[in-house]
């Protein structure tokens, strides 16, 4: 594996395929700009995933069959 891939290569096989991959990607971006609910501050987030994080740590570490 390249670990420094060229920046000229595509990743795609084909032109049209980069340009649907395009397209797709900014229709993607634009619905998220025009989203209207509130967000998220990123600690709250964090910390939500923190604690299901440590729910399924626990959980397994009580499983013999999770290891």
């Amino acid at each position: 594996m390249n670990e420094n891939p060229s920046p000229t290569a595509s990743e795609f096989a084909t032109a049209e395929e980069a340009e649907a991959y395009d397209r797709w990607f900014r229709a993607k971006v634009q619905r998220s700009l025009d989203d209207q609910r509130p967000s998220a501050p990123h600690e709250d987030v964090m910390a939500a995933l923190r604690k299901i994080i440590e729910t399924k740590r626990d959980t397994n570490a009580s499983d013999p069959m999770a290891n």
